[in-house]
Formats: C-alpha cells, structure tokens, sequence
C-alpha cells in the first residue's frame, strides 16, 4: 500500500488523460489517493494512468464524459461519488486550447471552450458539494492559466475562459467556505506535455527556446501536481480563493527589459540623488 501525503482521499481529477491532469493523478495516486480519473477524448492515457495507480494499492477507475454538453458533467460527478464513496478533492483540470485568430471565431469555437474549461468546472463542482461537505474537509482545485494574466495573440477566447476561472475561484471560495471547502486555483506557465511535444515536432529545440523561462526550463507535470497536493491539504489552510502562478518566473519578467541575465548597462536616476 502507498503511505503518503494523500493518504485516505478520495480525488476526481477532470481531463486526466493526458498532460498536466495525468501527472496530477498519478502522483495523488503514488502518494496514497483512490482516484476517479475522467476523460473525454484520451481513453488510453486514462486506462494506463488508472492501472498505474491500482499497481501501487490504490483504487482506481476511468469515467468518459463529454464536456460540451451539460448532462455528462452531473452524470460523472454521481459516478465518481459512487465509486469512492465520496469525494475529497475535486481537480477541475479539463480543458481545450485551439488558437483562432480574433476575426474568424465562431459561434461554435466560443461555445465549446467556454462549456469545457468554464461551464465544466462550475457545475462538476456544483454537483459534488452536497458529496463534499458531508467530509470533515474537502478541497477543490481549478487549473486556469497565465493566459488569464499575460496576452497570446489568436488566444483570444482561451484567454477570456482562464481569466473567467480565476474570477469564478475567488468568488465561489467564499460560499463554500461556508460549508468546509476550500477553493483554490493554480495557473500553470509553460509545461511540457505530450500534446505540445507533438504540435511543435522532433525538430523543436526545447533546451535553446525554454531557456528564457528565468527557472532555465520548462516545468513538468509533477510541479503543477506537487502544488496540488499541497492546496489540497491543511498545510495550505490559510489559503482560501487565491490563484498561484507556477511559470517558472516568466511573469516577473518586466516587458521589453531585455534578457533579465544581462546588466543594465546604464545607471537609471543618478540625475535625481
């Protein structure tokens, strides 16, 4: 049996089956968590994720859902509950990217990546809280992205669904405060997963273009995760509402500074004192 620092909770992670959401699982898993891991489109990323976790004690199991219609998003809260016998930590990790320039967003674009990355985690969680506040403590945890701070052409509607996370955070954390849960959110800055080592290709050079992240590198799953672990847990109990940025720095860097390892080269003020 794993012993960890998720020993005993019983977690739902949304959009498991590949990338940021996976790493999440599996590392809830390893560290003592039966896990209820959903999917959309990943089926087998899910499947592996989910025998990984069985193969070190823990229980686990895959729910497909399709967060573009509303009825799926209930349907999986239910199954998820039923097969942990209630749900401690709630991980509203589904989402969609698909960059379009501004002029040619449709209708249809808006609607889908406003139902999975929005509409999805406000009423999954919805759905658990009657789950959720029978437990003596119960976390939930939303994923939005430095796109709600910093801006990306052709990411327009993206950008508008992470900022609209941050928002929903800090104000649904306040109602169910009142009711024993506590709600966080992280943005993740640039991670290396399988979806973006496929779209830009073998030719991409990963060391030379994330070497302006001030952390020298891309993060990994596991760094997102291990911030999850820690809001899902009493160690972060004076947190309530807040969205942290884990970026590796790149946030901090002031626009059109220059490379921030460099000097100045000039002396700013030596007029004035």
């Amino acid at each position: 049996m794993s012993i960890g620092k998720m020993q005993g909770k019983r977690v739902l992670v949304t959009g498991s089956g590949t990338g940021i959401g996976r790493g999440i699982a599996l590392e809830m898993g390893r560290q003592g968590a039966d896990v209820v891991l959903h999917y959309s489109a990943s089926a087998d990323g899910a499947e592996s994720a989910a025998e990984q976790i069985r193969e070190v004690g823990q229980r686990s199991t895959t729910i497909l859902a399709d967060f573009r219609e509303y009825e799926p998003m209930e349907e999986l809260a239910v199954k998820a509950a039923e097969f942990l016998g209630g749900v401690d930590v709630l991980v509203n990790n589904a989402g969609i990217t698909n960059n379009v320039p501004f002029w040619e967003i449709t209708p249809k674009h808006w609607d889908t990546l406003f139902s999975v990355n929005v509409r999805s985690q406000f009423f999954v969680t919805r759905a658990l809280v009657p789950v959720m506040e029978k437990q003596d403590k119960a976390y939930v945890i939303n994923l939005t992205s430095v796109h709600a701070f910093a801006g990306m052409t052709e990411h327009s509607v993206y950008a508008a669904t992470k900022g609209a996370i941050v928002a929903f955070t800090r104000e649904v954390s306040l109602e169910l405060i009142q009711k024993g849960i506590r709600v966080n959110a992280i943005a993740p800055g640039w991670i290396r997963v399988e979806n973006q080592e496929r779209t830009l290709g073998d030719d991409f050079d990963w060391e030379n273009e994330t070497s302006v992240i001030p952390a020298g590198h891309c993060g990994a799953p596991t760094d997102i995760a291990n911030l999850a672990m820690f809001l899902a847990s009493e160690e972060s109990r004076f947190i309530i509402g807040q969205t942290i940025v884990a970026d590796g720095g790149m946030l901090a860097i002031m626009p059109l500074t220059g490379d921030f390892r460099e000097s100045r080269g000039v002396s700013f003020g030596k007029w004035y004192v």
